[in-house]
Formats: C-alpha cells, sequence, structure tokens
C-alpha cells in the first residue's frame, strides 16, 4: 500500500476537525472535533511507521509508541474537558460558547462605566483609600 492513501485520509479529517473546532459553537462539539483531530495525528503516525519500517533493516515502532502514549493523553484529556463542560453547563445552563464569558466572572461582574464624562470616581478599595486620606 502507497503511502498516499492514509496520508490523504489524515488530511481529510485533521481538515474535518479543524473545521469544527472553528465553526462549532457547542463545547462539546469541539471537544469531539479536537478528537478527530488527534485521531488524524495517530493515523500519519503509524503510516509513517509501517512506512519507514519497510526501509530500515531495524524497527522500533516509535510511531505506534507514540500513538499509544497521544492516546492516553487524549482519554485524559476528553475526561478533564467532558467534566469541566458538564460544571459549567449546571452552574450557567448552556454549553454555547459565544454566551459563555470568563469562569470567574460572575453574571453582574464587569466594568461600571457609567459613560464619558460622568465625573463619578471608581468604586473599590483604591477609591475608598483616597477618599480616606483626602
Amino acid at each position: 500500500m502507497h503511502l498516499a492513501y492514509p496520508a490523504v485520509l489524515s488530511v481529510l479529517l485533521f481538515c474535518t476537525g479543524l473545521y469544527g473546532v472553528l465553526a462549532r459553537r457547542n463545547a462539546i462539539l469541539v471537544l469531539m472535533s479536537v478528537e478527530l483531530m488527534l485521531n488524524a495525528v495517530n493515523l500519519n503516525l503509524v503510516a509513517f511507521d509501517v512506512w519507514l519500517s519497510k526501509a530500515a533493516e531495524e524497527t522500533l515502532h516509535s510511531g505506534q509508541a507514540l500513538t499509544l502514549f497521544t492516546i492516553a493523553i487524549a482519554a485524559a484529556e476528553i475526561g478533564i474537558g467532558l467534566a469541566i463542560v458538564l460544571a459549567v453547563h449546571r452552574n450557567r445552563g448552556t454549553s454555547d460558547i459565544d454566551k459563555l464569558r470568563d469562569t470567574a466572572e460572575g453574571p453582574d461582574d464587569g466594568p461600571d462605566d457609567d459613560g464619558p464624562g460622568t465625573g463619578t470616581p471608581a468604586a473599590g478599595p483604591a477609591a475608598e483609600k483616597a477618599e480616606a486620606t483626602a
């Protein structure tokens, strides 16, 4: 078998995963797209390992060993990622990436700006200290 067949399949899988990461707004679908990209890399590693083992007299199968490490890391990544997505969904009620802000911010946390030229002092500990010393 030629090296081109698995390489083209790997490129198609990677491009499909990349499109899924860039176009999807659901966090679970983004995680699935990342997994698709990792599987494309695994297919490429194994294909090049088989191709290089035919050319070399001594075979170490390092591509297959790297693939096993990648599978283990991908399993840990999807476990932690899915746990984070489920925790965010419980707290916020949505897994839409566009609707989620920084997890440290609350719904009313944001800059308190009344507009330009209002002349209101900034609230916070620095403003209270400035008023106390004045």
